[in-house]
Parts: C-alpha cells; structure tokens; sequence
C-alpha cells in the first residue's frame, strides 16, 4: 500500500503500538495528536522500538483549520486512516458528557469531511463493544442490536458509527469499524503500555499498580452483578493484537472488491473472565498477590460482555495469538518498567 497512513491519537495506548505495528510491516505512518491524553515521550520509545522514528504533527482535531493543513501539507500522500483520537473513561463522561460529544464527535466530523475533499477512502473506526449495551446473549455477534448506550461515551461510538456509515453512502468512503473489548497488556519491550495520571480507570493497570504497592487495594465495583461470582465478565485482548488487527482491516478495504462501504467487526479474544478471575489469575501467572475490597457499582458499568469473533476470522484472516498469561505478564513487565522509572 503505497502512501502515509494518517493515525490520529497515534501517540495514546493503541495508537503507539499500531504505529509500531505499521512501521515493523513496511507502512508509513503520519501521527496526528493533540497530547491530551499521551505525552511526546512516546514518539522517542516508539523510535527505539523500531529503529525509526515515525513523522509527528500536533493537532487539535477539533480545529478544523488545523486538521486541513495536515491534509494540505500532505496532498496526494495520505492512503488510509485509522481513527483513534478520542476522549476514552466511561466514568468521566457521565461526569463530563458535553465534554465527551462535543470531542468526539467533532474531531470525527471534521476528519470526514477533509477525507472527503481530498478524496481519502479507507478508515479504520476505532469503536467499541459499548455499542452493544447490556447484550440480551452472549457471545456478541456483530447482528447482536445495537442498545441504547449506557455511558455518553459508549454513545459516542455509535453515533460516531453512523455518521460514518451515513457518510461511507453519500460520499463513497470505505469505513471498517472495529467494535473491540478490552485492550490490555504492553510492547515485549516493555518500551510503551497504558498509562495515567493519578488512579487508573481499568482494571489490569490497577492490578499492577496495586500488585507493586503503589495502590493500597484494588477497588471491585459491585460483587452482586448476576455473574458467577458476582463480579463483571469482560473479554480482555493483548493490545498487540488489537493493533494488527487495525492493519488486517485496513489490508482489507484495499483489497477488497466488494461494494459494501461499512462493515463492522467484533475483536476480542473471544472469552470472558470476570474481575475476580483477572485477579486470581494475575496472582497464578506473576506470584504475586493483589489485595482488594469491593466497592459500590460504577455508573456506566455494563455487566458482562464478550466477543464472538467469528466474523473478523474469516474475512480479515485476523485471529488473537496472545494468551491471557501473555497479557497479564507483559501488563507486570511493563509496570515494573514504570516503577524503574518513578512513574
């Protein structure tokens, strides 16, 4: 695939390993991020990952000015995108919901409508099995109904999913939206990860940060969830991955000779583990012990979700190669890199 691949919130958690991802196969990524959520930091580790150090630009999507200057600067050299820019807590965003639509949902909008003067095809949609809601079964499939959204940010990816499956029909853009679960783990070298400021708001970093001593006890939200033990099921993917997954997809729209302009698929690992298997199996996998105490419901908080990933299977040729003891060991080697570091 000849040209750049515009990643936008290419510096963030699965951004950066996408860039790595496409650099170690030949691509040429162009980041775009407003480093709202990412520090440029990233940019030096994903140089010492790969040996190169991928073309960088600041933007604020929101700023359309900006984001066509991007596109200006590069005229007749951008292929493919894949979308991640986005604001991500679902627990912030029933705090902060105008924050969280008017981000969202603009940064998207403007991108469409530069791909769209500059005549830009394919797009990789990061979204969400937020869309799913509280699914009626499970495994999900992607003909599983879309349910009202239980958190303004899970609502954003389904808006934001038909704006692009509206725009993909009026003006012949080539959308791939990947509904994925829960992203975890880091780079073997242990060089880029998850990370936040202050108290995590995922599971598998408060585990570590936990495990390491630098949280006293992990908070379970709810032990009454009408699960096996009480606790909320996930499916959980190595963010590796996830991130060859987004290159499978965006393989595909090129080469595909179809006319189906938006297609969505689920990718997870295709299992659900609950908040008290991730612990007990962190513990089996590390040797380490990770206290914890339950705590009150979350808002926004779905009870239990996980993939069937049939469909990307097939058709991508994408399946998950990582175990759940590869997650959660490059989860701990990367957390102890952290803690090398004082962070």
């Amino acid at each position: 695939m000849e040209g750049k691949i515009l990643v936008t919130g290419g510096l963030g958690y699965i951004g950066s390993h996408t860039v790595v991802e496409l650099i170690n196969k030949g691509y040429e990524p162009l980041i775009i991020d407003n480093l709202s959520n990412s520090t440029i930091e990233v940019l030096e580790r994903i140089e010492k990952i790969t040996g190169k150090r991928p073309e960088f630009q600041q933007v604020e999507m929101r700023d359309k000015e900006q984001l066509q200057e991007v596109f200006w600067s590069n005229n007749q050299k951008i292929a493919g995108v894949i979308h991640f820019a986005a604001v991500l807590l679902v627990g912030e965003s029933v705090e902060q919901p105008l924050h969280y639509y008017y981000n969202n949902l603009a940064s998207t909008i403007n991108l469409l409508e530069c791909m769209k003067e500059f005549e830009v095809k394919p797009i990789v949609f990061s979204s969400s099995c937020t869309v799913y809601g509280n699914p009626d079964e499970l495994p999900v499939t992607e003909n599983t109904s879309v349910k009202p959204a239980v958190s303004p940010y899970g609502n954003t990816k389904k808006i934001c999913e038909d704006i692009l499956k509206d725009a993909s029909h009026a003006h012949d853009i080539n959308v791939i939206s990947l509904r994925y679960f829960n992203p975890i783990g880091a780079h073997e070298s242990a060089l880029i990860g998850e990370f936040q400021q202050g108290p995590p708001h995922h599971l598998v970093p408060y585990i570590t940060e936990t495990a390491r001593g630098k949280r006293k006890k992990l908070g379970i939200f709810g032990n009454d969830w009408n699960t096996t033990d009480g606790t909320c099921v996930r499916d959980y993917i190595h963010v590796v991955d996830l991130a060859n997954a987004h290159i499978f997809a965006l393989k595909s729209i090129v080469e595909s000779n179809d006319h189906d302009d938006f297609k969505v698929y689920n990718i997870g690992s295709g299992q659900g583990y609950s908040v008290l298997e991730m612990v007990n199996s962190f513990k089996k996998t590390t040797g380490v012990d990770v206290p914890y105490e339950f705590a009150p419901r979350r808002a926004g908080d779905v009870e239990a979700v996980y993939a069937d990933i049939t469909k990307a299977t097939k058709e991508l040729g994408w399946k998950p190669e990582k175990t759940l003891d590869d997650m959660l060991l490059s989860a701990w080697e990367w957390e102890n890199a952290l803690a090398k570091e004082g962070k």
